[in-house]
């Protein structure tokens, strides 16, 4: 397995994750999605707690595939948000359906590693010609002074 295919199934991974944890399933004839992170926050304080553990795990993995500090960051502000917010009864409830915070925190990401992925690619090595016919200035310098 090279790091591209090891790349894309992890990303595959937490793409899955985001997805059962936010969007399991669509309320019939709304816009509105209904996950693991719903439902298990319906159970006060351990619901929420083990909501928790598969964002923060999101982003442990985040770490792990390269993200940036502030990605990072951005992802840590938005599983606090939905962690606290979401712990207060009925109105993080709500609040959790429509924040969707697994799924923003993975759109990041992906956004993220696509940059970094684009600017790799404008990365060129140096031609073989470049520098290597010319002399070295230290060494013309150097022999200038000797006597």
């Amino acid at each position: 397995m090279n790091i591209e295919q090891d790349m894309n199934y992890e990303l595959s991974r937490l793409r899955k994750t985001a997805q059962r944890m936010d969007a399991l399933f669509n309320i019939p004839r709304t816009n509105i999605s209904v996950g693991l992170d719903n439902i298990l926050g319906l159970v006060p304080v351990i619901g929420d707690i083990a909501a928790l553990i598969p964002s923060l795990w999101m982003i442990k993995q985040a770490h792990r595939l390269g993200a940036t500090p502030g990605t990072l960051a951005y992802m840590g502000l938005n599983t606090l948000v939905d962690f606290v917010i979401g712990s207060i009864p009925l109105i993080g409830d709500i609040f959790d359906v429509l924040y969707n915070a697994n799924i923003r925190n993975y759109r990041a990401l992906e956004i993220n590693l696509n940059k970094k992925a684009a600017r790799a690619k404008e990365v060129r090595t140096a031609g073989k010609d470049i520098g290597w016919d010319t002399p070295n200035l230290l060494g013309g310098l150097a022999n200038q002074f000797k006597t």
